[in-house]
């Protein structure tokens, strides 16, 4: 089945990460190349949206109006790159909330498949770190690992195959390169 809707991970995969949190607008900074990668995925027909945690919010260190402005420049920056976001699902909770929508917790895939109308096989989740994977891996979608942000580290403890990539852009190229080559006959 064809790729219809790619689910990534914001901090590492789209924007540098910190271990600090990303807390005012001024910090979130893409990583060169994933704004294009995200344009590049638009204009082949894939729906894009984020799935992302933000345990900042519940922790009280970020208010949601905050975040909000944080994926305001998110949005912005794509559309300038000449892409589009479908959805941007995250969850607010803190780590002890145990809630379902927390990666590794499948919900908030779950969520933005049930929004966007997409089949788990037709979806494909990037992200940088165990519970990006194990959250895809528990929606029943693929998932890739991108050595951005957190995949080096997580690329490290890895045993299962997973598909590993420099970036957003470099795992871009293969998905478009997979979009774009003849289906074998049947």
């Amino acid at each position: 089945m064809r790729r219809q809707c790619l689910l990534l991970d914001r901090d590492g995969v789209i924007n540098v990460d910190s271990a600090d949190y990303i807390l005012e607008v001024d910090e979130w900074n893409p990583i060169p190349g994933s704004l294009e990668a995200i344009a590049n995925l638009t204009h082949a027909g894939i729906r894009v949206a984020v799935c992302t945690n933000q345990s900042a919010v519940g922790r009280g260190m970020l208010s949601r109006e905050t975040l909000e402005r944080i994926h305001r420049r998110m949005r912005e920056a794509i559309i300038a790159a000449g892409g589009q976001l479908s959805g941007i699902f995250f969850c607010p909770h803190a780590p002890e909330a145990r809630c379902a929508c927390r990666k590794p917790s499948p919900g908030l895939i779950q969520q933005a498949l049930e929004e966007l109308g997409c089949a788990t096989d037709a979806a494909l989740v990037i992200g940088d770190s165990r519970r990006d994977l194990e959250a895809a891996r528990r929606a029943g979608v693929e998932a890739w690992l991108v050595r951005t942000g957190n995949g080096r580290a997580t690329e490290a403890s890895l045993t299962d195959g997973t598909a590993v990539y420099d970036d957003l852009a470099s795992a871009a190229e293969k998905l478009l390169r997979e979009i774009n080559s003849p289906e074998p006959a049947p």
